[in-house]
Order: structure tokens, then C-alpha cells, then sequence
């Protein structure tokens, strides 16, 4: 199968990738239409994760959680690159892009940014084979966008090892994790630091929330600390304060606005090959102006977003992505997706509001990568404090 851009990437974006990034792009193409796009819909009306022998295990196989360290990663590779896998993940799943996005970036980011040498060497080949599922334990329930002040889980030293109390909410594949990076206030100097912790430790107890209706194939949790103790070789060596976390969410978020692309293109996919299938009136309602225009306006969308996305992981391999970059392409771009999502559900009629026919699972799911890593309005706050120079959270 030879590597081909998607007629959604109408400015032929991903043509720039090296010849090795697109030969992967193809592998996991090839992967996602055979493993996952056959089973989404009906994971995601049950509610249930992905089969981890065969859905983990291939994402693991083909190279994607350990792409952006050098322990792990199978060849070099850039941002840009990490960012057309998160987009290709989510064009058939949001939460096969949620997955790759917490392994890869927030669980193996944490360590990659926070750990040691040692403990990169000890734990990031372990999350890179699939071996270890991981989760990221930030958000609290009183906590969410004030976690940098907010935060109330505490760890307490007590001589080699750390006790950590407390509760987590949100918390992506918490219920299902081998390990969860925890992030806790230390109560001797107040500062945020982080912890690997196996889901097996006395004392750590897991929830999965229910009922949710957005990403359902993610098994977000509540989590309960109740004096878990970590060993000091398990807190990140390298996590002195906030300024760690709010590294690894820098890497992230970016990828994020990536996997917003990718499930615009997901409903905007679906929706061209409905407009082409539905007869009306004795012909397709692609060949209606008002269908037109709905897909001519989802196509800016993408396109506009393709082009903003790309731009800031070329920032982060050279080195001047700052913050504020990140949080403007993961406000403009999940914006864009919701607005496309609509115009795509809108132009199927009644039949969008089924599962059927491929767009309203990614409707849904819009919702959900909309808020986590930072809402709308977080981001919005982020990019106008580097603005005006002044910072209006509070």
C-alpha cells in the first residue's frame, strides 16, 4: 500500500513527512481500518476499552508510545510527525487517539520530562511495549483548571518512603491502569511533585465513572489515595514544582489540537460519503448548494487548523514553543471542530443521531476533547495574558 495524503488535507500538508514517518502513517492506517474502525461504534455504545492484546499491543507494536523519547523511539521523527498520528488516530477514534495521547505523551511525558535517567531507563521501555498501561493523575474533583494552586492531594516524607492522600477525578484509563503518575502537593515545602504509582499499592482505589457520553471507550475513574506509600525511587527525580507538570502539558496539548483535527476530518469524511450515497429529490444531496457549502465550510475549518497545528510542532522541534502556542491551537482548533462536527451531524438530517453512519460518535466525543488539557476559556486566558502582559484567571 503506497502512502497517498487525505482529501481532507487539502493543501497536501502531510506530503512534507519523511519517507519513514509515512511509511508508518500507512502501517497504522492500515492497522486502525482493520483492528479498530470495524468495532468503535459498538466499543463505544458498550462502553468498553479496547482489547489490550490486540488494540494495545499493535499500537505498541507499530512504534507510537515511544516516539519522542530516544529510549524508545523505533527511528527519528518529528513533532509535526507525532501530530499527523495523533490526527490519523482520531479521524477513526477519538479515543484511540486519547489512548496513544495519555501513554505516549502524559504517562511517559511525565517521566521523559520529570524522571531520571534512571527511571527513563527503567520505565519508559515497560509503557512503550504496552507492557504497562498508564494513566496521568492531575485533575482533582474540587481541582481542575486551578491545579497549579489548587491542588490537595498531599504526599508527606517519611523516611525513604512518601505517604500520598488524597483523590483524583477524570482521570483517563484510571479504573484500568497499571500504573498512574500521580501528582501531589509536598506538605513540607508546598510544591507539586510527582509520583509513579502502581494501582496494585495498598491503599489506592480506582472507580470508573459511569454514565458518560463523550470518549466512552476512555475509562476515566475517580481515584482514592488513602496513605499509599511510593518509594523515593519513585518520585520523579527531576519534578521540583508546577513548572514540571505544566511541561509535560505543554507537550501535550498541541498533540491534542492535532487529535481535534483528526475527529473534524472523521465526521467530515463521513459526511462527504453520505452527501454522495443520500438520493433526494432523484439525486445525491451532494449536488445541493446548501450540502455544499456545509462541507466547503468544514473543509476551511480543517484546512485553517491543519495549517496552525503544524506550524506549532515545527515551534516545538526548534525550540521556541512557548505556552501560549500551544494553548491558542488547542482553543482555535477544538472551536473549529465543534463547529464542524454540527455542520456535518446537521447535513445527515436524522440519520446523524445514529451511530450507523460515522458521525456521531465524533459529535460526541467533540465534546470531551473541547475540555480536558485545558478548557476554552483556560486557554483563551493563556493566550491573553501573553498578550496584554497581564494575567486575568482570577
Amino acid at each position: 500500500m503506497s502512502f497517498e495524503t487525505l482529501s481532507s488535507d487539502f493543501y497536501g500538508y502531510e506530503n512534507a513527512l519523511t519517507d519513514q514517518e509515512k511509511e508508518t502513517i500507512v502501517k497504522l492506517r492500515a492497522f486502525l481500518d482493520k483492528e479498530v474502525r470495524p468495532i468503535a461504534n459498538d466499543l463505544w455504545a458498550k462502553a468498553e476499552f479496547f482489547d489490550r492484546d490486540v488494540v494495545v499491543k499493535g499500537l505498541a507494536d507499530l512504534g507510537l508510545f515511544g516516539l519522542p523519547w530516544a529510549e524508545t523511539q523505533q527511528f527519528p521523527n518529528s513533532a509535526v510527525f507525532r501530530g499527523w498520528v495523533a490526527l490519523e488516530l482520531a479521524r477513526v477514534d477519538a479515543s484511540a487517539a486519547t489512548l496513544v495521547g495519555m501513554q505516549n505523551g502524559l504517562v511517559m511525558g511525565s517521566i521523559g520530562v520529570a524522571g531520571s535517567q534512571e527511571q527513563r531507563d527503567e520505565w519508559l521501555p515497560k509503557f512503550a511495549s504496552g507492557e504497562l498501561l498508564g494513566a496521568f493523575g492531575l485533575t482533582e474533583p474540587l481541582s481542575g483548571s486551578d491545579t497549579a494552586q489548587g491542588l490537595q492531594t498531599v504526599a508527606k516524607r517519611d523516611g525513604d518512603n512518601w505517604i500520598i492522600n488524597g483523590a483524583k477525578r477524570w482521570i483517563g484509563n484510571g479504573s484500568i491502569s497499571d500504573v498512574t503518575i500521580i501528582w501531589a502537593r509536598d506538605e513540607e515545602d508546598n510544591q507539586v511533585k510527582g509520583f509513579i504509582v502502581p494501582t496494585s499499592t495498598p491503599g489506592y482505589s480506582a472507580t470508573r465513572i459511569e454514565n458518560k457520553m463523550a470518549l466512552r471507550i476512555v475509562q476515566n475513574a475517580d481515584i482514592v489515595l488513602e496513605n499509599v506509600v511510593v518509594p523515593e525511587a519513585n518520585r520523579l527525580q527531576k519534578s521540583q514544582s508546577f513548572r514540571e507538570t505544566a511541561a509535560v502539558l505543554r507537550l501535550t496539548r498541541a498533540e491534542v489540537a492535532w487529535a481535534a483535527v483528526g475527529n473534524s476530518i472523521g465526521a467530515y469524511e463521513a459526511a462527504v460519503q453520505y452527501a454522495n450515497d443520500r438520493i433526494q429529490f432523484g439525486k445525491p444531496i451532494s449536488s445541493h448548494q446548501l450540502v455544499q457549502e456545509h462541507l466547503a465550510k468544514s473543509l476551511g475549518n480543517i484546512t485553517a487548523s491543519i495549517g496552525m497545528v503544524t506550524r506549532v510542532s515545527e515551534m516545538l522541534d526548534e525550540g521556541v514553543q512557548k505556552d501560549e502556542h500551544a494553548a491558542l491551537a488547542k482553543e482555535y482548533t477544538t472551536s473549529r471542530m465543534r463547529e464542524t462536527v454540527a455542520w456535518c451531524r446537521e447535513l445527515m438530517g436524522g440519520n446523524g443521531i445514529v451511530l450507523d453512519y460515522g458521525v456521531m460518535r465524533h459529535f460526541a466525543d467533540a465534546e470531551a476533547i473541547y475540555s480536558y488539557e485545558g478548557t476554552r476559556e483556560m486557554n483563551t486566558l493563556i493566550v491573553g495574558r501573553a498578550i496584554t502582559g497581564k494575567a486575568a484567571f482570577v
